[in-house]
């Protein structure tokens, strides 16, 4: 039975459905819940290939991360709606994947359970946007919940 839940969202729709569930999950279980977002800024900053002279990376950053604070901010809020109180995690790094970051953060808040969203991509769409859940299932040490959006 888990007693920590740790949901690892973004702005679409899958991880949405993830939230719902780890927030029911949590209730139904009388579980901590911690939500999780993460900037990646590594294409911005790694690869920026002159980005620089067309755009303000500091700028785009910025926005990122008020853009991530105001989802967290939402997240939390649906949680107390629902009579679960949530503990708002941000992450960011230009260095590390996605995957990783929400890998380390669980393990390090103890979690028992991760959850989080899967768009089902399959060959050349996985290839070409990749997937953090796939990444999260070869690296977690902690049991994953995937949700999927249908």
């Amino acid at each position: 039975m888990s007693k920590r839940i740790f949901v690892a969202i973004d702005n679409s729709t899958t991880a949405q459905k993830a939230l719902e569930e780890a927030i029911r999950l949590a209730g139904a279980l009388g579980a901590s819940l911690c939500i999780a977002t993460a900037a990646d800024e590594g294409p911005l900053t790694q690869h920026g290939m002159g980005l620089g002279s067309f755009i303000d990376i500091e700028k785009v950053v910025q926005e990122m991360r008020d853009a991530s604070h105001g989802l967290l901010n939402k997240a939390v809020a649906l949680a107390a709606a629902a009579g679960c109180q949530a503990e708002p995690l941000f992450m960011e790094s230009a260095q590390r994947r996605v995957a990783e970051m929400i890998a380390d953060a669980a393990q390090q808040w103890n979690a028992d359970l991760i959850v989080v969203g899967t768009h089902g991509r399959r060959g050349f769409e996985r290839l070409l946007v990749g997937s953090v859940a796939e990444n999260l299932v070869r690296i977690a040490t902690t049991s994953l919940m995937l949700v999927r959006e249908s």
